[in-house]
């Protein structure tokens, strides 16, 4: 589906505040300058000038301002933009229709929620899905927010992937599959060299993966309750980051095991934790006002596929829950 925007009609303004000027101006929002919304909406830079004086004298506000090289919103423009973007998504799935639509003409923004594996491991795949079967779709991914944070109803992101903690009755969650940790070394790490007890695993020295900065977590507790206590000699912000840190020293990392390939592309070894820890339950979530939408049907499809075909390894007897200790 291909929205039509005839945002200017040959000099003629259409009166009062239009479903045109409410595209223009998420086009505006999301692209943060005029020529990128002109480019967007397939107009010329000074018709998406005009229509941009259009929207500040609407809404007597802005919206854009100059700082340096580049435009920034104004607090109002923030307020609103996730409101804009609702209004602008209802209207597009109303008018759509259900299963309406060649989604090779969909000209969309979607923003995935996620931790960073998300996109390290479904990003390739995902864009080169895109490339064949939605090349108007572009793909955003987002790192993790404060779990207070309401992303998918106010819009600021469209899909969450990974696990779902969210309680709120307004979103859709969608379970997909039990997943568990596994621990992530070099090839010929000493840990390697004999069965793996839970000595041997607290004994060696662990990295940490937090985008804050934790040094513990679930897998301590868990080892405490063992009467044993790891050694974390550091943590990253980044799960990809972490590999590479992996690769070349003697640390013992900590991934969900659907991230597997991720780590065995690099060379890395995957191994079970000799602990019972609780299983994570992956996900999807996002907003009611999505459901009837096509593009972000596909989208929903997409990556429920993608996460499938990444667990399937799950039940392998060398990626197990704990062989004891």
């Amino acid at each position: 589906m291909r929205v039509t925007h005839t945002v200017e009609r040959d000099g003629a303004a259409a009166s009062g505040l239009d479903l045109n000027l409410l595209v223009a101006l998420d086009a505006l929002l999301e692209e943060g300058s005029v020529r990128g919304a002109a480019r967007r909406l397939h107009l010329s830079e000074p018709a998406m000038s005009r229509t941009l004086g259009r929207i500040r004298k609407a809404i007597g506000d802005p919206v854009l301002v100059r700082a340096g090289r580049r435009m920034v919103p104004t607090p109002h423009a923030l307020a609103v933009r996730s409101e804009v973007r609702a209004v602008v998504e209802r209207a597009r799935a109303l008018f759509a229709g259900p299963g309406v639509g060649d989604l090779r003409t969909v000209s969309r923004t979607f923003s995935v929620l996620g931790h960073d594996a998300v996109a390290a491991s479904l990003g390739p795949a995902l864009f080169d899905r895109a490339a064949r079967e939605a090349p108007g779709i572009r793909l955003r991914f987002l790192g993790e927010l404060p779990s207070e944070a309401p992303a998918l109803r106010d819009g600021r992101a469209d899909l969450e992937v990974g696990v779902i903690d969210t309680v709120a009755p307004e979103v859709r969650v969608e379970h997909l599959f039990d997943d568990r940790m596994v621990a992530v070394v070099r090839p010929g790490h000493p840990l390697l060299d004999g069965r793996v007890t839970v000595e041997r695993f607290a004994d060696a020295d662990h990295l940490n993966v937090s985008s804050r900065g934790r040094l513990q977590g679930p897998l301590d507790a868990a080892l405490a309750e063992l009467g044993f206590e790891r050694r974390v000699v550091g943590s990253v912000g980044s799960f990809p980051a972490s590999l590479f840190i992996l690769l070349r020293t003697e640390l013992v990392g900590i991934a969900p095991s659907w991230t597997r390939t991720l780590a065995e592309d690099l060379g890395l070894v995957v191994l079970p934790v000799p602990l019972a820890l609780p299983a994570l339950p992956v996900g999807l979530a996002w907003h009611p006002r999505h459901d009837a939408d096509p593009a972000h049907l596909w989208l929903r499809t997409c990556v429920r596929e993608l996460l499938g075909g990444l667990c399937r390894g799950l039940n392998r007897p060398d990626v197990g829950a704990s062989p004891g200790g």
